[in-house]
């Protein structure tokens, strides 16, 4: 999530984001986690993981979200402008290494990752460093870790053959988050009445956070393949401004034949799923993989 600074009760947006948490874990139970990114003026930054600072704490672990989250959070998940958390189905890496779990950690990104993508492919294009864990992951992030314009985050995209939705965050620019929608792995953005900004996999979750906590959704759009998006504030001296879309770019996505499985819209509405089958573009090629798995990205900005 981004969270907006001019929200009368933060408690609100932390509500949210637990919720969406609980109900990712349709889409993956092998592990989970979280992220804190940044902290507002006058509270503190969090534990760092090394390189720049930005303020940053990553929580994982094996299992469902519920076993991972803890009440002892809540302050910290009150006070961070950017949250990023992520719930997992196994495809590529074993999930009993805590280093193929997410969110990752790699240079200077934080980052999920929902989907499944041939790796030999992307690293038969790019000269990648060797990865610290056995995810397909990884070597995405490594690449994105490097991109500072629209124009080298859609290069990256549309070398990757799979299903990929990815949220990224680079720890220098802590209040800037970076969204994409491949090939089929879903991607859905939320605002709120407050201006905080959410995504998740399923729109879906955002109905049932309705029900369930306070809040008051103004838009929820589930994003097009080929799409990618900046959200966050400006850093402008003096100034907190709302959070907002800062960049978008479109690029044309591209899928392995074996990639089209109704596992990728688990947890689905049958009109939500349709809806969005009705709307696919991407470009599909005959190549092996495509394992079927729906780990998910969630991903709440408050």
């Amino acid at each position: 999530m981004v969270r907006s600074p001019f929200a009368d009760d933060p408690g609100i947006a932390s509500d949210v984001f637990v919720t969406l948490g609980m109900l990712a874990e349709e889409r993956g139970t092998d592990s989970a986690g979280f992220a804190f990114l940044g902290a507002w003026p006058g509270l503190g930054g969090f534990p760092g993981l090394g390189g720049p600072s930005g303020g940053c704490r990553v929580v994982k672990g094996r299992g469902r979200f519920a076993e991972i989250w803890r009440p002892a959070y809540v302050s910290e998940l009150d006070r961070s402008p950017v949250v990023l958390g992520h719930t997992r189905w196994a495809t590529q890496g074993s999930p009993l290494e805590p280093r193929n779990a997410s969110p990752m950690a790699v240079r200077d990104v934080v980052a999920t990752h929902n989907g499944d993508i041939d790796v030999a492919d992307l690293r038969s294009r790019f000269a990648l460093p060797p990865a610290a864990g056995a995810t397909d992951s990884e070597p995405i992030f490594q690449l994105l870790a490097e991109c500072r314009r629209p124009s080298d985050v859609t290069a990256v995209l549309e070398a990757v053959v799979g299903r990929v939705a990815l949220a990224w965050v680079h720890r220098d620019r802590p209040t800037e988050v970076h969204l994409a929608r491949g090939a089929l792995s879903p991607l859905t953005v939320a605002v709120d009445t407050d201006q905080n900004i959410y995504w998740a996999s399923n729109p879906r979750w955002f109905r049932d956070a309705e029900r369930h906590t306070s809040v008051e959704f103004a838009s929820v759009v589930m994003l097009r393949e080929g799409t990618y998006v900046k959200v966050g504030m400006e850093r402008r001296p003096g100034r907190r401004d709302a959070p907002e879309v800062l960049a978008t770019a479109n690029f044309v996505p591209t899928a392995r034949d074996t990639d089209m499985d109704p596992r990728v819209w688990t947890g689905f509405t049958r009109a939500d799923q349709e809806r969005d089958r009705a709307g696919l573009l991407h470009r599909a090629v005959e190549r092996a993989g495509g394992t079927g798995g729906t780990d998910s990205p969630l991903a709440v900005a408050g």
